[in-house]
């Protein structure tokens, strides 16, 4: 782990907990919990290997569509079911995703101090009764499994916001470590998308802001404020983990070109421009903003205005990682191949 990420990671951990002491301007806390998840989560998502999870660009333009779909289904079944009774339901179903989430993002720091052939073994597990499904995990993630069982019974039984807020946070650095977007074409859909998709569930119907006062999971970032009538500024997850994943793309894109952070930072920049700008509007209009009309103006533009300036247009637009991962494993098999041919040191001459 670079240093500079160590001192992300102890940045935003303080930040998070400094309204327990201190108080903290909500608008300051938005910009700066983000642009540091933001961070971490590029950085965590450079491997040896890409991401594992990339999206198509039929899968970019069908997911405003299925979001659209998702969200207006919970606004339904908020306003003709208990509001309590969804609630319910949704923490059962975000207490398991959140141990997964917690666990894998403290694992990191746990394995280290773990046995080599903890992290490496993988044990193989069937479902009782389903043996067609298979889990496999390592001893560490099991490891890693009991705080995370531990923190989040804690956020099912009181439903704070420290721990609304720290399931977030584990659920944006997975999502933008563990995602890719495969080419900045397939970015530039999905954003574009999401863009129209935010305008108009904000704006033009009651829906978004709705269901983010309904929805009672961690789906949502809570600052406190001093303000009574409104104790929480909110951002949604999305407004952190749809750009930040173009952000880290932009990321592995400078690392495969060993040429230094160069893209990264015009995309980090144009996404705290235009997080900062979208603070700027709502406390100006005194209403909810959707945050991505404002930063994906800002991330594309940015990136955009770089490579133009520096006659890279080309190479940005080319870059597929799908392919990268194909090739780079095409040429360690074929080195397998070759180190498997060569016995003590000599060819291997087989007979005809």
């Amino acid at each position: 782990m670079e240093t500079s990420e160590k001192l992300a990671n102890l940045a935003l951990a303080g930040l998070s907990l400094a309204p327990l002491v201190v108080k903290v301007n909500p608008n300051l806390n938005v910009v700066l919990t983000a642009c540091l998840t933001v961070y971490i989560g590029c950085h965590r998502s450079v491997k040896p290997a890409p991401p594992s999870e990339t999206m198509s660009k039929e899968h970019a333009m069908r997911f405003p569509l299925i979001g659209s779909a998702v969200l207006f289904s919970l606004f339904l079944l908020f306003k003709f079911l208990s509001k309590d009774l969804v609630n319910a339901i949704l923490t059962c179903y975000f207490f398991v995703l959140g141990i997964i989430a917690f666990s894998a993002t403290l694992l990191p720091a746990i394995d280290r101090f773990l046995p080599r052939e903890w992290n490496e073994m993988t044990i193989n597990w069937h479902l009782p009764y389903f043996s067609s499904v298979e889990v496999e995990f390592t001893k560490s993630q099991v490891v890693a499994a009991i705080p995370g069982t531990f923190f989040c019974t804690w956020y099912a039984l009181k439903k704070h916001w420290l721990a609304n807020n720290i399931l977030g946070l584990a659920f944006c650095i997975q999502g933008i470590e563990m995602l890719s977007l495969g080419s900045f074409k397939t970015g530039a859909i999905l954003l574009a998308g999401l863009f129209v998709y935010d305008i108009f569930w904000v704006f033009f119907t009651p829906v978004m802001v709705s269901v983010a006062k309904s929805f009672d999971a961690p789906i949502k970032l809570l600052f406190p404020t001093a303000d009574l009538a409104r104790p929480y500024s909110m951002l949604g997850l999305g407004d952190i983990v749809i750009p930040g994943i173009f952000v880290a793309l932009a990321l592995r894109f400078d690392v495969s070109r060993g040429k230094g952070e160069r893209y990264f930072r015009s995309a980090f920049f144009g996404y705290s421009v235009g997080l900062i700008v979208t603070i700027i509007v709502m406390n100006w209009f005194q209403a909810a903003q959707p945050a991505l009309l404002y930063i994906v103006p800002g991330v594309i533009g940015f990136l955009a205005l770089h490579c133009i300036w520096s006659g890279e247009v080309k190479p940005l637009l080319e870059f597929d990682e799908s392919k990268a991962s194909a090739e780079s494993s095409s040429v360690d098999s074929s080195k397998q191949d070759t180190d498997s041919a060569i016995v003590d040191g000599k060819p291997d001459h087989k007979s005809d």
